[in-house]
């Protein structure tokens, strides 16, 4: 699933990193699973996984187009928004956009 994200958003042209990015760039993305659990069960085998993802549009810069095609990218690939909250962080001086989707996964 990690290495879906990354590729998924690769065509925005701006870092993408699981959780922490360590970085220059002004504007990246940082993504984790904050939950992941059977979904669909026969037989008492998972058949289906389900994914719940944040993603976190971090920027000194205005970032609606990198959100907008964030989620264009993200909907395309069969994630459905569930959440999405604009913040700023005070201490960094720092844009942050967090979206929540949620993805199935036949296992």
């Amino acid at each position: 699933m990690k290495a879906s994200i990354v590729d998924i958003l690769k065509p925005l042209n701006v870092p993408v990193c699981c959780l922490k990015y360590s970085g220059t760039a002004p504007t990246y993305i940082t993504y984790f699973i904050f939950n992941e659990m059977g979904d669909l069960f026969a037989d008492n085998e998972e058949i289906v996984t389900g994914y719940h993802v944040q993603v976190d549009i971090w920027s000194k810069e205005d970032y609606t187009d990198i959100e907008n095609q964030l989620k264009e990218l993200m909907t395309a690939a069969g994630f459905k928004r569930t959440y999405a909250i604009e913040l700023y962080e005070e201490e960094t001086h720092i844009y942050h956009k967090a979206i929540r989707f949620f993805y199935e996964e036949v296992v």
